[in-house]
């Protein structure tokens, strides 16, 4: 069998050993190190993580609150897992050093970057932009992540690699962004992540990329023998007070022990109301507080210093003494516990005590120690800046100015995290209240992009109380609804927008009116606020002084009237050529425009267009979005391939917090497995999809009205046809709130399929004139199809033979699925007509079609038709295809056409290794050896291609 994974060389054959020799050498209960006392249950359990490396990665996060151990645990594991033969890469998290873009990374990564320059040249050159360490117009982040993952995973080929990260809650968030990207990608790898936070916050993920282990108190037993070894002449009396005021806290129990005998702690610091955080800071304060002037300097200065340059330290606490500060007063820092010196560098003893020193500081104490640092720090401009921002205690306007140039710097480096958090700092320090405003919006903006929901409405909420200047009010406008992507579509909300765009366009800003006008436009798709908001929207687009067929004029109009305007949006989108005249940039908005006015075929072709040049930029969120919507025109054209965009479209917009697109990526996988008849019981992608409806401030009529279309198709290709008619038909009423005006245009053929089964040819026959009325005769391909079929199948028996010969030679002809639904209904027809003869030729094409589409409960209705026609022996043909996962079809029909495992590892934002591990799997599934064999498979295998580039797509 062809290998199509080559694995790296396994561990040493008594590594397991090795490792159990190094946990079980000495009782954990009796370690030196104080906070390991009573952790030998939790070692153990990571031990056997460790232990699965070959199988699976893994990622696993210790919690717990300060003190408890979680450092000591973490370093114990690496250090065994070193021994063990891993290669252990670690970063720690620090308060201080949060603004810094990527340190944390690049903290992590150093010990492998010698072998950067063998990633491709876009991943390679976007993490060392990060660095500094080349110059490059813009760093995308998602080329970071998956240069990242690659040089992780190509360590992991040599030996299993564990990622130590310690304090994950104090990292710079670029680099928890990052590690989230690979933290969701290494369950095939040879990868162990272990972090230590403070609380289960998802920092790098969900509870599906991540398992929590929390470390709680030691027992009275297990604390008494740690005090009994650290401190034997504590008397009883006193022992036993820390025990029971310590709940059991390792850290705890030692540095209440500690502060008491310095007699600056009293007895009441110990009391329980106080937080166990409050009480160890006030233990750390306690022993700072025995400090001479020096000595405390140096500590002030480590409390405030984002880095840990000894040096760097000693000056700038010279500066905050007013006199030269020796080794002197370091060592007795460092004899206090207070700090831990290692060659050049230095580092706090624990973190609580920088919280703790920082908190004891006056203002003027902090705003001089920032002083000291900028000065010192004067060759690190960005780092220098942050000290000196921190340095002024009132607003000003030209560090306020520096911050914005510092956070658009950011930006460019695909640090949008640091950028959002330099422009709440520069709006803090803004004289002007209007520049203030502004920075935030703009802050607000990046929130938007990095899908940070609650931090955006905080924002929104402070920059309501503020004065605004007039576009950066149509900008919190537009803010408003961008992150429910148009679900507050109440009326006046919708007339808002449009007036400002109006004003806008007044102020001659286009592209400030046209963006308001999109989201106005948006709002009507998502959930319809009446006719005469939707042509106030059309009015307002149509005063902006632009071309006729230009692209965002069409986006509107297809989205705000895709009914009634669809004929002349085809005409305009008949000006493009089909490669746009290279023009990428347009294929989007012209894809949405092709999309919501019904011509699916064109809007497959735009879209393929902007999701392959998106997908080449790494710009995730627009091509999740792209990926979903043409999932849907995908299945208006009867293509039920999961793999193609539906799969990979909900995985990308959870990945970048998109709900309402995992949303519509999930209704259209829902429907995909109806027709397979892969539904059993409640789907889970349409279950998540309502939810989100429902949590939005207006139900998203649209997520509502697909998910009631994949319930009817679900109910049809399960034979129960009574509760389909239930389910579809209520897309068509105004007061359900699943009504949507588009959606039934959709809907109608598979109610008209399910009204002829349950005898409700005159009640749906209304519906059908109702929805005739509203296309007003669109010559939209996806219209065409669904009115000539619903046509045929409602109507009577004396005009249906004309109307079904109509409908087979129609619109439908060139998509398998449409011609064979035809073909079933027409075959059924002439059975009922006593044609038994003439019917089963329609039947016969019927049945091997919905075969070959594997819609099998359509397959086996059509044979239930043949069988009453007398034949018989037909059994469904087998597909191999359909053991395969929508991702692992995607994988296989990339290599199909000849794309290596790193090819499609960068297209699909894996890791090579990880494709590998795909194929692995697909060619046992598919009983074959070779890649070549794959594409033998595939030829033919689907109807994908030849139904998509049907000569209709260019018209």
């Amino acid at each position: 069998m062809t290998e199509p994974m080559t694995a790296g060389p396994a561990l040493p054959p008594l590594w397991l050993d090795e490792m159990h020799r190094w946990s079980h050498a000495q009782p954990m209960a009796m370690s030196t190190e104080t906070q390991l006392f009573g952790r030998d249950e939790v070692i153990l359990q990571l031990v056997g993580v460790l232990e699965q490396v070959e199988r699976n990665g893994v990622a696993v996060g210790l919690t717990g609150e300060p003190g408890m151990g979680k450092t000591l645990v973490q370093a114990h594991v690496s250090e065994l897992a070193r021994a063990a033969g891993f290669a252990v890469l670690s970063a720690r998290g620090s308060q201080r050093e949060t603004h810094l873009p990527y340190a944390n990374l690049h903290q992590l990564l150093t010990p492998i970057l010698a072998t950067v320059d063998e990633l491709p040249p876009r991943q390679r050159d976007s993490l060392l932009a990060c660095f500094g360490a080349v110059e490059v117009e813009e760093v995308n982040p998602f080329f970071t992540s998956l240069g990242v993952l690659e040089l992780i995973v190509r360590t992991a080929n040599d030996k299993p690699v564990l990622i130590s990260l310690d304090d994950l809650h104090w990292m710079d968030q670029p680099t928890l962004d990052t590690l989230a990207f690979v933290a969701r990608r290494i369950e095939p790898e040879r990868v162990v992540l272990l972090c230590t936070s403070r609380s289960q916050e998802p920092l790098l993920g969900d509870d599906q990329t991540m398992t929590w282990i929390e470390l709680e108190g030691l027992s009275s037993e297990t604390a008494e023998t740690l005090l009994r070894s650290r401190s034997p002449e504590l008397a009883t009396p006193l022992r036993e007070r820390v025990i029971a005021e310590s709940g059991g806290n390792p850290l705890a129990l030692v540095e209440f022990v500690k502060a008491l005998q310095t007699g600056t702690y009293a007895w009441s610091e110990l009391d329980r109301a106080l937080p166990m955080t409050d009480r160890l800071e006030r233990a750390f304060t306690a022993r700072a507080d025995t400090l001479g002037p020096a000595a405390r300097a140096v500590v002030d200065v480590a409390a405030l210093d984002d880095g840990d340059d000894i040096r760097q330290l000693v000056t700038a606490a010279s500066l905050l003494a007013g006199s030269t500060v020796g080794v002197d007063a370091v060592s007795g820092a460092v004899e206090l516990g207070l700090l831990t010196v290692d060659g050049s560098t230095y580092a706090l003893s624990h973190p609580l005590m920088g919280s703790a020193v920082r908190r004891a500081m006056t203002q003027g104490r902090r705003m001089e120690g920032h002083a000291a640092l900028a000065t010192t720090l004067a060759a690190f401009p960005e780092r220098a800046l942050w000290h000196r921002a921190g340095a002024v205690s009132g607003r000003d306007e030209s560090i306020a100015a520096e911050l914005e140039r510092a956070a658009d710097s950011a930006r460019r480096r695909g640090a949008f995290a640091t950028a959002l958090a330099r422009l709440e700092r520069s709006a803090a320090l803004s004289p002007d209240p209007q520049d203030q405003a502004s920075r935030l919006l703009s802050a607000a903006e990046l929130g938007y992009e990095l899908g940070r929901f609650g931090h955006v409405e905080q924002i929104k909420s402070r920059v309501l109380r503020m004065t605004l200047r007039p576009r950066d009010r149509s900008r919190l406008t537009w803010l408003e609804g961008a992150f429910h992507d148009g679900a507050t579509s109440e009326p006046a909300d919708v007339r808002h927008l449009v007036r400002l765009a109006r004003t806008a366009n007044d102020d001659d800003d286009t592209d400030l009116a046209m963006q308001l006008l999109f989201g106005a436009a948006r709002r009507v798709w998502w959930r319809d606020p009446g006719e005469s908001v939707r042509h106030e929207i059309i009015g307002a687009a149509r005063e902006v002084p632009l071309r006729s067929d230009d692209p965002r004029l069409l986006a509107v109009f297809g989205l705000a009237e895709s009914l009634e305007l669809s004929a002349a949006v085809l005409a305009q989108l008949d000006h493009w050529p089909v490669d746009l005249g290279g023009r990428l940039e347009l294929a989007a908005p012209l894809g949405i425009a092709a999309f919501c006015s019904g011509d699916f075929v064109r809007a497959d072709s735009f879209l393929t267009l902007a999701i392959n040049q998106l997908r080449g930029e790494g710009r995730l969120s627009l091509l999740a979005e792209a990926l979903a919507i043409r999932a849907w025109a995908e299945i208006n054209l009867g293509v039920f391939d999961a793999g193609r965009s539906a799969d990979e479209g909900m995985r990308l917009s959870t990945e970048t917090g998109q709900k309402v697109w995992a949303g519509t990526a999930g209704l259209a996988l829902a429907v995909i497995d109806a027709v397979a008849g892969r539904w059993q019981g409640r789907h889970w992608s349409l279950v998540k999809a309502e939810q989100i409806a429902l949590q939005l401030p207006n139900a998203s009529s649209s997520l509502l009205a697909g998910a009631q279309l994949a319930r009817g198709i679900a109910e049809l290709g399960s034979n129960r046809p009574e509760p389909a008619y239930g389910e579809l038909v209520r897309v068509f009423r105004p007061s359900d709130p699943a009504h949507q005006r588009v959606q039934q245009l959709w809907t109608i053929s598979y109610l008209a399929e399910a009204a002829v089964s349950t005898n409700r040819r005159e009640h749906a026959r209304p519906l059908l004139a109702a929805v005739e009325e509203l296309t007003a005769g669109s010559s939209a391909v996806g219209a065409e199809i669904a009115l000539e079929y619903t046509r045929a199948v409602l109507s009577d028996d004396d005009t249906a033979e004309g109307l079904f010969l109509a409908a087979m030679a129609g619109a439908g002809s060139p998509f398998p699925w449409h011609q064979a639904r035809t073909q079933l209904a027409y075959g059924s027809w002439l059975r009922r007509q006593r044609r038994v003869t003439e019917s089963r030729e329609p039947l016969r094409a019927a049945r091997t079609a919905f075969d070959a589409l594997g819609t099998k409960p359509w397959a086996l209705r059509a044979d239930h038709e043949l069988r009453a026609t007398g034949e018989r022996g037909w059994e469904p043909a087998p597909n191999s295809l359909e053991e395969l996962s929508p991702q692992e079809a995607q994988i296989a029909q990339l290599a199909s056409q000849g794309l290596s495992n790193r090819e499609i590892a960068q297209r699909l934002f894996l890791s090579h290794r990880t494709v590998g591990s795909h194929l692995y799997r697909i060619f046992p599934k598919l009983g074959i050896t070779s890649r070549q064999q794959l594409a033998e498979i595939l030829i033919g295998a689907t109807a994908v291609d030849a139904v998509l580039n049907h000569p209709q797509s260019s018209d």
